[in-house]
């Protein structure tokens, strides 16, 4: 059997549908998981190995046999806890086949598989009685089934058939409650994600303003939770105004429900200001007395010294339909709706609320097609001034009153720049604005750079050729390379003295010690007592199928690290010839500079708009001397994790380089890299 997977082509800036052996699915799974990320998550750990412990104590002081339903198992780790705990018998569910067959080893390896029974189904498919797969319903219900926004992985339907048929009228749960918690700020930087702010341009003939259409300005934007770590988020980049309240709760012990439903809560504004984010984060009660409680809370809630980091559960940020002054003591009503998977949230003055208490508010829908179209780093990027000024400066210095312009960039503000500018014809394959009566200025190509004919370019050639370059296909730094490619496409269209904006591009790389973004790849070992190796290993077997070889996409700003040597520039893309035939290869070396734990490389893309302009993805500063770094907030870097961390505590004992050799591959548009320590 095979498989079919979508992957960015940066060579065509599709995305194409590649057939992969049988085993890459699931490899990926495994690969990309967040199994090493929980089981490094000691907090998590140790508060639920206290609630199992506690539970299993309170149903064996009432004289019975102690029976666990642990849904979503994982590794086992959670039965094992209960049975170590003193439990009689643990069913532990899992559906993931190639995880529940790592279960069984974990279970067996660790001595329990007298005691738990491990079964590759979902929970609702589970059956119980003497011929089923349960002997009889549980009396203690453990499960791990929560991610960021506590119930998008399906948790309440699954919570409602385990009451209904899994576990017996009054069983302890674990966790035993969780609530959701609500804040409501004003932040620029955090609504940059989610509306396009007026773009200002000073031009010979006056200011212009290029403003978003009246159907994007009203949009409320998709549903989906925008989850971050909002302790990376410093507090002068947003204003509180209310205090922290709880929005719902939902006890595990008794039956839930999962149905559609809303909660309203009263604020009173400790801040008069511009309500336009919603704040969200939960809490779990491992115990009904709430004394092992595990938080998510951030950093101004909660005392730095007790934060935990973890990736696989977050903090919410959630845009409110539109934005709303609110006034200092004048209260306010905040509606929370839910379905079984999501939730979403609408502010109205107290007095509104009166009238409408039976409203239901319906669920966002982007209705201007951007926010389809552009994902929040993105918003945030077009609305960065100082980005946009370097474009029109770039512009400004090449430009010429009889410039026939081509825009390559998916839902780019360069054609509308480069109008304002001055150029005499802009065209594009794509724009994304019927705003700002420019619909018979700049013409829109219905066709693929790759097809382009000279009828469609009214037999003109281009002089001017631009782009920024960004494409929602791409994944990694390089993959916007695609603009080398389209570039390579129109040749036959363009002057013999075109200008290609960016004229170029280079490559850079830095070591770095990572704070805490280590621990998704580490190894864990031993994890409360109980040997994982077994889920290390599959892991590592995964990883070696493709994954350990490639870089992947994260942004940094949010994953703290320090550098370890110089960024360096290691390959260089000339846009004003074509994509060479023969691939771009190069070899080198860095030199490690700072004491530290060597845990990978950092990739990203800087382009050369024109003379002294440039446009850096990545590093923006190193900002101090203990190599602290500042990263781009509107763009992922690459991350290529090393198979092994070389640990140096003294500088005499740091390997002074680590040597590498990166290959870019010009039929593919792919990079493919090598480190060694």
């Amino acid at each position: 059997m095979k498989t079919f997977c979508g992957r960015a082509n940066p060579t065509t800036g599709a995305i194409e549908w590649l057939e992969e052996d049988e085993n890459y699915d699931y490899h990926q799974e495994i690969a990309r998981s967040r199994y090493a990320d929980m089981l490094h998550d000691k907090d998590r750990n140790t508060k639920y190995y206290e609630g199992i412990r506690a539970a299993v104590s309170r149903v064996k002081e009432r004289g019975e046999k102690a029976v666990v339903l642990d849904i979503g198992t994982g590794t086992g780790l959670l039965s094992m806890m209960a049975a170590a705990a003193g439990a009689d018998f643990c069913y532990a569910i899992e559906v993931f086949k190639p995880m529940a067959n790592a279960a069984v080893k974990i279970v067996e390896k660790n001595g329990f598989s007298d005691r738990i029974k491990v079964i590759n189904k979902h929970s609702t498919e589970v059956t119980v009685g003497p011929d089923g797969d349960m002997q009889c319903r549980a009396n203690i219900l453990v499960t791990e089934l929560f991610d960021t926004e506590l119930i998008g992985e399906g948790a309440l339907p699954s919570y409602e058939h385990a009451h209904k048929y899994l576990v017996q009228e009054g069983c302890e749960a674990v966790p035993h409650k969780a609530t959701v918690y609500v804040q409501l700020v004003e932040s620029k930087r955090m609504w940059s994600w989610n509306k396009l702010f007026p773009v200002r341009v000073e031009t010979e003939n006056g200011e212009k303003i290029i403003v978003s259409p009246p159907e994007m300005e009203s949009c409320p934007g998709v549903p989906s939770v925008c989850d971050i770590q909002l302790n990376q988020m410093p507090s002068s980049d947003f204003t509180i105004l209310s205090d922290v309240v709880t929005m719902f709760s939902v006890d595990f012990s008794k039956p839930v429900r999962s149905a559609s439903t809303c909660y309203r809560v009263q604020l009173e504004p400790v801040k008069s200001g511009k309500a336009q984010i919603v704040l969200s984060w939960w809490d779990i009660d491992m115990d009904p007395s709430g004394k092992i409680n595990c938080t998510m809370a951030p950093y101004w809630v909660k005392s730095t010294s007790a934060l935990q980091w973890r990736d696989h559960w977050m903090q919410c940020v959630y845009f409110l339909p539109n934005e709303e002054p609110v006034l200092q003591g004048e209260k306010v009503c905040l509606t929370a709706c839910r379905d079984e998977y999501s939730l979403w949230y609408k502010l109205q003055k107290a007095r509104e609320e009166e009238n409408k208490a039976a409203d239901r508010v319906e669920s966002p829908v982007c209705r201007c097609q951007a926010h389809l179209l552009w994902n929040r780093p993105r918003f945030g990027e077009l609305n960065d001034q100082n980005r946009t000024h370097q474009y029109i400066n770039a512009l400004i210095k090449v430009l010429k009153t009889d410039s026939v312009c081509l825009c390559i960039s998916d839902g780019s503000l360069l054609p509308m720049l480069a109008h304002y500018l001055g150029a005499k014809q802009v065209q594009c394959f794509f724009l994304f604005f019927k705003a700002n009566n420019l619909e018979d200025k700049i013409k829109i190509i219905e066709a693929r750079p790759e097809s382009l004919t000279s009828s469609q370019l009214e037999d003109k050639k281009i002089s001017v050729l631009v782009g920024e370059p960004f494409f929602t296909t791409s994944l990694l730094p390089w993959h916007n390379l695609y603009f080398w490619y389209a570039r390579t496409a129109v040749s036959s269209h363009l002057t013999s003295d075109v200008t290609v904006l960016p004229q170029a591009a280079s490559l850079h790389m830095m070591i770095v010690e990572f704070q805490d973004l280590w621990r998704i790849r580490s190894p864990c070992g031993i994890c409360e007592g109980f040997d994982v190796r077994t889920m290390d290993d599959m892991i590592s077997n995964s990883l070696n199928f493709r994954e350990s070889k490639e870089a992947e996409p994260h942004p940094l700003w949010e994953y703290p690290c320090k550098s370890l040597s110089d960024p360096q520039e290691v390959l260089t893309f000339d846009f004003r010839k074509t994509v060479p035939h023969h691939c771009l290869s190069t070899e080198g070396s860095v030199n490690l500079l700072r004491n530290g734990r060597s845990h990978g490389a950092v990739l990203w893309m800087e382009y050369h708009l024109a003379a002294g302009i440039s446009i850096n993805t990545g590093l923006m500063q190193i900002s101090n001397e203990k190599g602290n770094c500042e990263w781009n907030p509107h763009c992922k870097q690459a991350v290529y994790f090393f198979s092994s961390v070389i640990e140096s505590e003294t500088l005499t004992d740091l390997p002074s380089v680590v040597t590498y050799a990166i290959n870019f591959d010009t039929k593919t548009g792919e990079i493919a890299m090598d480190f060694k320590l």
